[in-house]
Formats: C-alpha cells, structure tokens, sequence
C-alpha cells in the first residue's frame, strides 16, 4: 500500500485535525503503517520532537494517533502569530524570521524582519512567496510517502479560498501536485453544511474538483435517517458519496491549533468526570493572556478528579483561586502591559506576597521576574517585570527547543522547552530550570504536569498552601487518558465512517469521472 489522502475542511475547526487523527488510528489499528502530514500550520501551540523541531502540537498528537514519533516532515511549515499582521516562520522545525501577512501569503508588502536563507540551497524566503516553498513541503510529503504505507494529510482553513488559491502549499495546491484525492468536512452543528459542501466545491477550478472525492460530515446530533434524503440530493448535485456522518461527542477535541484566536470552549477535556478523592476541589484560574501559546499545559490538571480549570481575565476571578496559573506566550511584554491594564498584576502580586500559589509557566515564568530585555520579540528594550521571582531575563535571537528530563519534589519530570527567553536565576529555590519563592513557581518547562507523580506532589503542595482538603487520585494516567482519547476517535471513523470506501479512497485515489459543478474558480 502507498496510499495518502487530504482531509479538507469548509471552514476552520470543522473537525480536520479530530478526523485526521481519527482516520490515522483506525489505519493503525488494522496494521497500516500511517503517518501524519500537514504543510503549513497557524498555530501557537506547538511541540518539539526528539531532535529539536517545532512542529504544531495537533501533528504531534496525530503521530501519537500513528504511534510513531513526530519529526519535523510531518509539518514543515509552521506560522506563530506575533501580532494581528506578522507571524514567525518555522521552516523544518526551525524559526527563520518574521513576515507579515501579506509578505507570506504573496502580496508585495516587505518582510518584518530579514529572513535566513531556507532549507533547499539557493532558495530564500524572502518578502514572502509562500509557493516558494512548495517544493520544500513536496519533499517532505515524498519522504514520509517513501517510508510508510499510508499519509493522511490534513489541510488549513478551506480549500476555496479563492483569494489565497494561486499560492497555495497546504489544500489543494499539495493535493494536485502530489495527487491526493481529497475529502471534504463540514460541522453540522453550525448549520448550512449542504450549502457549505456544495460551494466548496463549485468555487474550485475543473483540475482541482477532479480530487473532491466526497464529503464527511462531523458532529451531528439527532436521528440520521432524517439526514439522509438531504445526503443523496447532494449527491445528486455534485455525483459526490458521502463517506460518513460522525455524530456530536462531548471531549473529543485534540490539542488546538489556530493561532490568534484561542476557542476555550475547547480548551479543558472533557474526558474525566470521576468526583474528587478528598473533601474539596481545588480551583485553579489561567490568565488568559494575548498570544497565549501552549495552554494545553492546563489539560493534565484538568484531568485530575475534583480540579476546576478555568480561565480568566479579571481580577475579582482570582479572588477564590487556589492556583492562579500564568501560561506561555509569544507576547511577553504585550502580556505583562494586558496584566497591568487590567488590574491582574497588582492581583497577582499580592498574591505571592500573601503565600497563595502561583504557577508562571515559560512566557509565564519571565513576566514574574524582575527584569525582561527585549530585543527580538517586541523589540521594547528594558521592561519591569511583576518582580516576584528573583530573575532577569533577556531574549536571545537563537531559540531554545530542547526536551529536558529531571526531577522536582522528589518525582521524575519530562517536559519541553520552546522561548527566546534566556533567564537569569539569582535566588530563591530551584524549581525544574527556573525557581520557586514561597509558593509562586517559574519555569520554561511545558509538559511537566503531564508526568503523573510530578503532577501530584505539586497538588498537594498547592493545596496545601490554599487550605484545601484536597487529595489527587492515585491512579489518574495522563498519557492513558490520551490513549482513550485517540481510540474513541478510532471508534467514531470505524462505526460511523464507510471504511470500505474510505480504504479504497486512500489506496487508490479520487474517482475517475467526476462531474464539474459549475461556475469553478473564478479566473
């Protein structure tokens, strides 16, 4: 088998990155060797691979769903916005410089900042072009193609942006040029899915349609049997199958993606709803910060029985905190400034002062210190932190992607590490790489609450400190929370998917003779 497909989406979050993982751990489990794809992501919550790339974190949990280990082919592309107008360009796992929006998507606007020649000699992202690096992505697919049976790739946005279309890299410019046949989702819980299917495909040119195999619909609730005339009149309409209807699942979301606009209503998992061991529950509140990256920090407290996670951007909700947690950022300074605006910092403050647990985590960690100096990321200079950690930190142009495994209060750590921030320690107590006072805890370390004895001592500790009769569970699994995470996607592909004509699909391309749905692309 050298099977690939593209899961295509009518919008964003219409399920692509749920239903690739979906498709990826159903192929696992019939003894496909299976990969995991997507060229170009936006995202601010990325991951780091074992030799150092950043790559989204969706395609990490993907490759989980392959059970492979994730590199840096499986997104060779990945966009961090900074701001409303530029984002970082992350080329192989490796940040390359700053471009604006129209510099990248190809319009004749300057880059933010001068970028480092790309990957393939001779080439240079430079002023944008993003079909430049078209040859680049291709490559990788090739390779990823050449090792395993099967690559299910996963596309951005939709595939009809009619004005983004001529330098596409991600939907259908990848499709045609490797040949991939496409399938389309669309969340019916938002209303107009038929419409949304059909114009999707009309707005595509002759060559393009050609790969639209068909349609998958995702979250639907209620009885199929009065779906299904509106089904075959689309099929009537376009001569296009239906590949299955995937009915509405609280607590299937996988890690989020989309970069300056973070869905909360995702955020928390849903996939544990034990009652607490002890007496109390333990109320945790996340600063919702600008550019917050890497949130998915706070789903392994969530999975705890008997934690409430929410997230805040008001001070008068850290009055009943008993952890109040600082996130990652790709705004370090522009979080500080949002902190102090809204009165979270003097909040804050106060309470490190008064002994009540604070957890800074990365861009976290360096707004509680004394000092940032800044010259690469908002280029502000010498900045007053919240100046409650003993630290000074300043932004080197080199980035830190490493994946760093210790020990803290007495348990094995593994975490990941991705900033600018180089931070300078000068007291207090170590504390994983960064230091705790009291009960106000920094460190550049994402993924560390993700190791389960870790996880807990730190509970206790915090409730502790809070005056809370709070006991974690003994025996709560992250990673085998995941795990059941990922096979109940498998599930929902294997039950409610036709995985005989999906198989087919995979392993033999779109259907031949597909009709044109008029009008096309425009010219």
């Amino acid at each position: 088998m050298n099977g690939g497909l593209l899961v295509a989406g009518t919008t964003s979050d219409a399920g692509k990155s749920v239903v690739t993982a979906g498709i990826c751990r159903w192929l696992v489990r019939q003894g496909v060797k299976v990969a995991p794809f997507k060229a170009q992501n936006m995202s601010l919550n990325s991951f780091v691979t074992r030799e150092g790339a950043e790559i989204g974190r969706a395609q990490a949990m993907q490759a989980q769903a392959c059970r492979v280990e994730p590199t840096a082919l499986m997104n060779p592309v990945l966009l961090k916005p900074g701001g409303e107008q530029s984002s970082q360009v992350v080329l192989l796992g490796k940040p390359v410089g700053e471009l604006s929006a129209r510099g990248f998507f190809g319009g004749s606007g300057p880059a933010a900042q001068p970028l480092s020649d790309a990957v393939s000699p001779g080439k240079r992202l430079h002023g944008g072009r993003q079909e430049r690096l078209l040859g680049t992505v291709l490559d990788c697919l090739a390779e990823l193609r050449g090792t395993y049976d099967a690559v299910i790739c996963e596309g951005a946005g939709s595939p009809a942006e009619i004005n983004l279309r001529r330098t596409d890299i991600v939907n259908m410019g990848i499709a045609r040029n490797a040949r991939l046949p496409v399938l389309v989702v669309g969340d019916i819980d938002r209303g107009g899915v038929f419409a949304s299917f059909f114009g999707t495909v009309a707005l595509l040119s002759p060559e393009d349609q050609e790969l639209v195999a068909g349609f998958l619909v995702n979250k639907f609730r209620g009885d199929v049997s009065l779906l299904e005339p509106g089904l075959d009149m689309l099929h009537g309409l376009t001569g296009r199958h239906t590949y299955g209807v995937l009915p509405f699942r609280h607590g299937l979301g996988i890690d989020e993606e989309d970069g300056l606009r973070v869905s909360l209503r995702g955020t928390v998992r849903e996939s544990n709803t034990a009652p607490p061991v002890g007496e109390d529950v333990l109320r945790v509140a996340v600063c919702a910060i600008p550019l917050m990256s890497n949130f998915t920090d706070v789903d392994a407290l969530a999975a705890e029985p008997g934690v409430v996670v929410r997230f805040v951007d008001r001070p008068e909700e850290l009055a009943d905190a008993d952890l109040v947690v600082i996130p990652g950022t790709r705004g370090t300074v522009r979080a500080l400034e949002w902190l102090r605006e809204r009165g979270l910092a003097e909040a804050i403050v106060r309470r490190a002062r008064d002994g009540q647990p604070v957890l800074g985590i990365c861009g976290g960690f360096q707004v509680l210190g004394e000092h940032i100096e800044d010259e690469v990321e908002s280029r502000a200079g010498q900045v007053e932190g919240l100046g409650v950690l003993p630290v000074r930190v300043r932004f080197a142009r080199e980035k830190t992607l490493t994946r760093p495994v210790g020990e803290a209060l007495g348990e094995h750590v593994e975490g990941y590490e991705i900033h600018h921030g180089v931070a300078s320690i000068e007291g207090g107590e170590p504390f994983l790489d960064g230091c705790r006072v009291g009960q106000t805890w920094g460190t550049h370390w994402h993924g560390s609450l993700e190791s389960d004895g870790f996880r807990r001592a730190f509970l206790r500790e915090v409730a502790a400190a809070a005056g809370r009769r709070f006991v974690p569970a003994p025996d709560t699994s992250f990673a085998a929370l995941r795990e059941e995470q990922l096979d109940r996607l498998g599930d929902l592909i294997e039950q409610h998917a036709d995985t005989d004509a999906l198989w087919r699909l995979i392993e033999s391309g779109a259907p031949q003779g597909l009709p044109f749905i008029p009008p096309g692309a425009p010219a």
